[in-house]
């Protein structure tokens, strides 16, 4: 069983057993224990939702600091999209990326720049016989690890090219390597400037036997301060973006699928929204689509925790920027279909479907009674007092030996005959 390093970590001692969180995960991943909030690490998907919506700043994103970097010889920085709709009254990206070059970056390979080759190999992927439709982007580590544990019947669906981030890793080293052939691979560090938690869970991770190409993850809001200020100091910054409107495009729901040409798409964000979306096409209640976009933060990934403005706003700068940038700089042939071998992955880890009571159907069926038949004795006002987020899932928690019928003070009350307040 495949052991998942998460990057979404709990403070005890700034915990209140509020139960804010407990009611917003989105995989019920969480309870109240003695007070205190308590992730359960099989649930949890790493989307930050937590992090964004306690009250006492108890949640927290674990990345790596700059200094990480120190112990390379050539550093590279893979800046996401996202940290463009950072700034205000941006209207050229080289001063973002010659900025990095300033803070400690020797050289800067954009993610937007690998976003537009990820969309050209889809159209490609789209056209390919045999391909299961409608297409569901993995762009989104926190989808990809929500479909894996609780929509595991749409894993055939699930675009099978790597992110990215990860194909600008890989096409940074190669150039660095072949530009400064005294390097070894060993001497490069590669750290990606991320907008959420989930993709640091993802280099930990990877893709089943798949190991990721970076090296270190930072968040936008640590080299926010330090950019902002060597972006100031610029009055001319060298010519190093290579991506267009649809690379940058890919910051903002909806832009990876109108990057295809191809009409034929739903794009979703939220994760109750995308939740919502994977749960009609599981039952097949949604209309013939070729591909479809899930992004776990509003607005895509310039809702991510670890971002500083506002997702509107930097959604807003993003489109006044995008006037004054090509359409695209990474076209393909168009005689080419051919999608090199080393931009996929093979699988995904396999977990344990959290909806899965036991590896005994017969067992199965004896729980799913059991969870039935004392959810009719519990008060059904899903208060969250006993730690869960609803009813229903603390009966579960009850059969599953997780929690006990006295955890409940409603029901207690009602035992001994006392009003509910």
């Amino acid at each position: 069983m495949h052991t998942y390093e998460h990057s979404v970590l709990l403070s005890p001692d700034k915990c209140t057993g509020c139960t804010t969180c407990v009611r917003r995960c989105p995989t019920e991943a969480i309870r109240v224990k003695d007070g205190k909030a308590v992730i359960n690490e099989g649930r949890c998907i790493d989307c930050g939702e937590c992090i964004r919506t306690c009250p006492q700043k108890a949640k927290k994103a674990v990345c790596s600091k700059l200094e990480a970097m120190d112990g390379f010889k050539w550093k590279i920085a893979l800046p996401a999209p996202t940290l463009y709709g950072q700034f205000d009254n941006l209207d050229d990206v080289d001063y973002v990326l010659d900025g990095l070059t300033h803070i400690g970056f020797d050289d800067v390979y954009e993610v937007s720049q690998a976003a537009e080759l990820v969309s050209a190999y889809t159209r490609n992927y789209l056209s390919t016989e045999g391909v299961k439709k409608p297409v569901i982007s993995t762009a989104c580590p926190v989808v990809v690890r929500l479909i894996a544990l609780r929509f595991p019947s749409l894993l055939d669906n699930v675009l099978r090219l790597l992110p990215p981030m990860e194909i600008a890793a890989k096409l940074a080293r190669e150039r660095a390597l072949a530009q400064h052939p005294e390097l070894t691979p060993e001497d490069i560090g590669v750290c990606f400037l991320s907008p959420c938690p989930a993709k640091a869970s993802y280099v930990k991770n990877g893709f089943g036997d798949y190991k990721s190409q970076v090296d270190v993850v930072v968040s936008i809001s640590d080299v926010y301060f330090q950019l902002i200020n060597e972006m100031k100091q610029t009055d001319q910054p060298r010519d190093l973006s290579a991506s267009g409107i649809l690379g940058v495009g890919w910051a903002s729901s909806g832009g990876e699928a109108s990057a295809l040409f191809n009409d034929s798409y739903l794009a979703a964000d939220g994760i109750e929204h995308v939740i919502h979306v994977l749960d009609q096409i599981e039952n097949g209640n949604i209309p013939q689509l070729e591909f479809v976009e899930l992004n776990a933060c509003t607005g895509g990934c310039v809702g991510g925790v670890l971002t500083v403005q506002n997702p509107f706003i930097a959604k807003a700068r993003l489109q006044n920027l995008r006037r004054f940038l090509p359409v695209s700089r990474n076209f393909l042939p168009s005689e080419e279909t051919y999608i090199p071998e080393e931009y996929f992955f093979d699988e995904i880890p396999e977990y344990q479907p959290i909806s899965q009571l036991s590896g005994s159907m017969a067992q199965s069926m004896r729980m799913l009674a059991d969870i039935q038949s004392l959810r009719g004795t519990l008060p059904g006002l899903d208060c969250g007092a006993c730690g869960a987020p609803s009813c229903r899932t603390f009966a579960e928690d009850v059969v599953r030996g997780n929690a006990r019928m006295t955890d409940c003070p409603l029901l207690e009350r009602q035992q001994k005959g006392e009003e509910t307040p």
